[in-house]
């Protein structure tokens, strides 16, 4: 048994680490984000290459990383949320980070995912779940809630309705849980015996423990126990493991931050178990100072297994510091000890090997001559190996990593054969052997033996110059038989996905000519002449649209059809001198003169049949170009600018897109429209609106209204060409349906609104009589009268935040 490190002393390492992190820390600090900033991006630009920067282990593109939190799958993503602070290399301000896979190997940091100053309250670790049920009653469109638990001393909730690119606090964070003394980490899973969601929250009340709270709706929570240990600190997790790989023999695991846990069982409202202390599931120094801490296992996973990933506090470079682990799987095994958690690296790990080399039966002494590995070199890389301890004469025997010619090196891994440990911590033989599986990256090393029954988790500041990548195997006082060896080359796993681009076209993206960066808008293409962003999925017939914005580019637009590098193609393109134009190398086929703002986004739409293309420009019905070209029948999608910088964002190929009955083009009115697969999407600090160039008198006007954060979504109606007049009948999180026009509320319906959920407003105009239905309602909310403007133009409108508009339709 371990013995518990005491908590104060615990509280006193992690606040002298966090001191001396925060002393570095990044120049020119940003203060939190309001509803109009958020999400905050991009940070500032790496390649992942710096020096003891992870290969293969994720850690954020700049500033401070530390605990795991609510990692879960959704529809084939894997999502991992992380605490974070964007703005220095110390602990401070905490947001929540977000990355996503799908592979569990390749992650690509997305925007942040919960902000202080747009979310309410501490914003500290927490976990999440998905409600496929929809028990929480939250679910608007196609998407299943993904709902997190944050906060200290209480538990608050937040949500998302769109695959969590977004999250709304729920209740303006109202807390659902608050208990006695210092609260945190609430963890949250599904029971399938009570058909309960059980949420286990660590508390200091009376002792280190946790409280065990159920719930049906993930909303209203009930106490139901408490387990206390003098052990359990911080980030309580708890999950099912076979015992054996007997599904028929399920045991629960309670563990804490410093992967201390116990085994016992769960009735569906208190855990209890017969040990008398815990045990430690990894090797590494776990402490919120080490390599190991805060570690959580997946949520929704789609295979049952049991996947976890911690915080690697270790890991620091001149712009990042910390890193989270490769996923490993968790097992439950009888051992000779006792029952005990295993650890081994889940398989699509294995996927990531470039090259490997193998030997076998080999005796190894401490003649260099001997060793398999003269010679060889490699700085991130996977060691397979199984040794004959029972007829090793060695005293010790084992590794040498990132070793250079005057015989020195980074790290050594040693094995004592008389005392079965490994540097260290034990490491008994099975039949004679021990296995070791290495996991060597610039700032990392995992360690695991004998299939998962031992785990060591490090951080190793890894000298990756060319004449230090060594690796030796050494013998010391006698000989050891090497049954197997393996050496696997893994390369960067960096650069697989998008951070801000959002897309549904699978393929990587790759540049053909010019440079392409992240920002909060999408990407951002710059080139003195062509330059192209090109995606593998490649199309004959289709329909492609985006967003594009001309900065100082003499042109940008949709490419499609192209080679892969970019030398045939076909582009629709904005162009500043004031066309949209579609052309392919060689020869302009059409254009279509109309004026062309900078600054201003711009909708493209690209539908190709055979050697008919056709280019529709702002949601308008008509294409602005029709034209037949057989030059190229398929190729790849893709995106273009010409002569400097450019913006475009939500490629997507047969999406739904802006759906309407307007008979006009669209055109915004202050803000930022675009369009996100679905719907029209509006952002703006004050108001904005997005106006149509049809006009109406008498009619009836209706639309589904989400809003994203912030105030209010709306229909607007009778509108002037700027927006100066108009009315508009919007929803607002207030707590509100309103009708209201420039200088005067007209009249107001008190009732729920909730952003994430989209509600249905339908607006019936005859004369000066202005009815407004919501949801589908025979009865309209509200019934007035008002003469000031008695006909006009057809829009949308957002407010202080940002929603987002669909079915649009007026009769």
């Amino acid at each position: 048994m371990s013995a518990a490190v005491p908590t104060a002393l615990k509280r006193a390492v992690l606040t002298a680490f966090l001191i001396l992190a925060a002393v570095i820390s990044l120049p020119a600090p940003a203060s939190a984000g309001t509803v109009s900033t958020y999400p905050e991006f991009p940070y500032p630009a790496t390649d992942y290459h710096e020096p003891q920067r992870g290969q293969f282990h994720f850690s954020a593109r700049s500033g401070w990383m530390n605990d795991v939190n609510a990692p879960l799958y959704y529809r084939g993503t894997y999502h991992l949320f992380f605490q974070h602070n964007p703005h220095g290399l110390g602990w401070d301000t905490m947001h929540w980070g977000h990355a996503t896979s799908t592979d569990l190997t390749h992650w690509t940091q997305k925007p942040i995912a919960l902000e202080p100053g747009v979310h309410p309250g501490d914003l500290w670790s927490g976990a999440g779940v998905v409600d496929t049920a929809n028990v929480t009653g939250l679910k608007s469109g196609d998407d299943d809630p993904i709902v997190v638990f944050t906060g200290t001393n209480g538990v608050s909730m937040a949500y998302s309705t769109d695959g969590a690119k977004t999250f709304t606090s729920f209740d303006n964070g109202r807390k659902l849980v608050t208990m006695p003394g210092t609260s945190r980490d609430p963890k949250v899973l599904w029971h399938e015996p009570t058909k309960r969601w059980v949420m286990v929250v660590w508390s200091d009340a009376g002792g280190n423990g946790v409280n065990i709270y159920t719930s049906t709706n993930l909303i209203d929570w009930t106490l139901r126990s408490r387990y206390a240990a003098n052990w359990l600190f911080e980030c309580p997790d708890m999950f099912q493991l076979p015992l054996n790989g007997n599904d028929a023999d399920k045991r629960w695991v309670l563990t804490d931050a410093s992967g201390e846990y116990v085994v016992g069982g769960f009735d569906g409202t208190a855990f209890s178990t017969t040990w008398t202390g815990p045990q430690v599931m990894d090797h590494g120094r776990n402490s919120a100072d080490g390599t190991f801490y805060a570690g959580l296992v997946f949520a929704n996973m789609p295979d049952n297994r049991v996947v976890q990933m911690a915080w690697q506090p270790g890991n620091r470079g001149g712009t990042w510091t910390g890193n989270a682990s490769i996923p490993a799987q968790l097992g439950l095994r009888t051992l000779p000890a006792g029952i005990r958690v295993t650890r081994f690296p889940v398989a699509e790990v294995s996927a990531l090997r470039t090259g490997t080399r193998t030997w076998t039966s080999r005796t190894v002494t401490a003649d260099p001559a001997t060793d398999p590995l003269t010679g060889v070199s490699a700085d991130t890389y996977e060691l397979e190996a199984t040794f004959e301890v029972s007829t090793a004469t060695a005293t010790r025997f084992g590794f040498r990593l990132h070793a250079r010619p005057d015989g020195s090196y980074d790290r050594a891994l040693s094995y004592d054969r008389a005392s079965q440990t490994l540097d260290g911590k034990p490491l008994p033989t099975v039949n004679g052997s021990i296995k070791l599986r290495l996991l060597v990256d610039r700032g990392q090393l995992e360690i695991f033996g004998n299939d998962g029954t031992f785990s060591w988790t490090d951080n190793v500041a890894f000298d990756s110059t060319p004449t230090s990548q060594g690796i030796r195997l050494f013998a010391e006082n006698g000989s050891v038989r090497l049954t197997t060896l393996r050496l696997h080359q893994i390369n960067s796993t960096w650069g697989a996905g998008e951070s801000t681009l959002d897309s549904n076209l699978a393929g990587p993206w790759r540049a053909a000519g010019g440079t392409w960066t992240d920002t909060a808008g999408g990407k951002r293409g710059s080139s003195t002449g062509d330059g192209f962003y090109l995606n593998s999925q490649t199309a004959g017939d289709a329909s492609y649209e985006g967003d594009v914005r001309l900065d100082t580019a003499a042109a940008a637009g949709l490419t499609f059809r192209a080679s892969a590098d970019g030398t045939a193609h076909y582009t629709a393109n904005i162009d500043a001198s004031g066309l949209v134009k579609l052309w392919r190398p060689g020869r302009d086929i059409a254009v279509y003169p109309t004026p062309i703002e900078r600054q201003r986004t711009y909708h493209l739409k690209v539908t190709t049949n055979g050697g008919r293309i056709r280019v529709y420009l702002d949601h308008g019905p008509v294409p602005v170009i029709d034209a037949t070209d057989t030059a190229y029948a398929t190729g790849r999608f893709g995106a273009n600018v010409f002569a400097g910088a450019a913006n475009v964002q939500n490629l997507y190929s047969g999406a739904t897109g802006f759906v309407t009955t307007v008979n006009s083009r669209w055109y915004p009115v202050g803000g930022g429209w675009t369009v996100p697969g679905t719907g029209v999407r509006g952002q703006s600090s004050g108001d904005a609106f997005l106006l149509s160039d049809q006009v109406g008198t008498d009619f009836s006007y209706s639309g589904d209204l989400r809003v994203e954060t912030g105030v209010a979504a709306a229909l607007t109606f009778r509108a002037n060409t700027d927006a100066t007049e108009h009315y508009t009948a919007n929803i607002d999180t207030g707590g509100v349906v309103k009708l209201w026009r420039p200088g005067r509320v007209i009249a107001e319906h008190r009732t729920t609104i909730r952003a994430g959920r989209t509600y249905h407003l339908r607006v019936v105009a005859t004369g000066s009589s202005l009815r407004v239905y919501l949801d589908g309602g025979a009865t309209p909310v509200i019934d007035t009268t008002d003469t000031a403007y008695p006909s006009g133009r057809f829009g949308v409108n957002v407010f202080e935040g940002s929603g987002v508009i669909q079915n649009v339709a007026v009769s």
